[in-house]
């Protein structure tokens, strides 16, 4: 019931996932970031447990593969689980159960991964494979809103979305985005509102984490945004 891209970005080391769903809380069960080792996303009949686990293997420096079949060696219902992972060197791999509600399927790149379940077709992957791939000069959050919206656009699912998250870390040992929607009649457009927003702010809360000298949020962005005023001050 979901589609999601999990991916490594070559030039920056960040790692993030963008998914949508059809299920409420998609951003809360399925994402899963190791700063700088790695990154995944678990998925179709979601198992929160299995997060936990592969944090662990990720967090140790396994290669994708081997971070793989320890998981479907740990699960008892391996068959019903969709599950992608991006590695410390960068390496992707993936497996869709049988178990899978069609369509649903895979596609393996160069540090990244796009899958899907419960989809109109194999064209929502493609579509998702070929946006990100289009601007690596692009930050990997954009990236990743972008390969979501293709993915939306292709179609999505039969039935549409209701929540999506966007989730990415970069060397420090917090997230620098984790934006959620938890439940909208479109989940991916509102994704893209909140991005569009947040990104200009990223620096700001990055510099916010290690000193508590900087401007309250909105006298921040009204010096670094242009023509943004807030709506209501103190």
């Amino acid at each position: 019931m979901t589609f999601s891209v999990v991916a490594r970005c070559a030039k920056t080391g960040q790692y993030g996932v963008g998914i949508a769903t059809y299920s409420p809380n998609v951003g809360g069960r399925c994402p899963l970031v190791v700063p700088a080792m790695g990154a995944a996303s678990l998925q179709a009949v979601a198992n929160p447990q299995l997060n936990l686990i592969a944090a662990t293997l990720l967090a140790q420096g396994l290669a994708a593969t081997k971070v793989l079949s320890e998981l479907l060696a740990s699960d008892p219902y391996p068959d019903y689980r969709q599950i992608a992972v991006v590695d410390v060197y960068g390496h992707a791999c993936a497996v869709t159960g049988k178990h899978n509600a069609v369509w649903a399927g895979h596609h393996v790149g160069d540090g990244f991964v796009c899958s899907g379940n419960v989809l109109v077709g194999e064209q929502v992957v493609a579509a998702m494979a070929r946006a990100f791939l289009a601007d690596s000069d692009l930050a990997l959050a954009e990236r990743l809103v972008r390969s979501v919206e293709a993915g939306r656009d292709a179609g999505g699912q039969p039935e549409g979305q209701n929540s999506s998250g966007l989730l990415v870390y970069d060397k420090y040992p917090f997230p620098i985005v984790d934006l959620r929607v938890e439940l909208h009649d479109e989940p991916v457009g509102e994704l893209r509102r909140l991005w569009n927003w947040y990104e200009p702010m990223v620096p700001y809360y990055i510099e916010r984490s290690f000193t508590p000298k900087v401007p309250r949020w909105w006298q921040w962005r009204q010096e670094h945004v242009p023509g943004w005023q807030p709506r209501h001050l103190p």
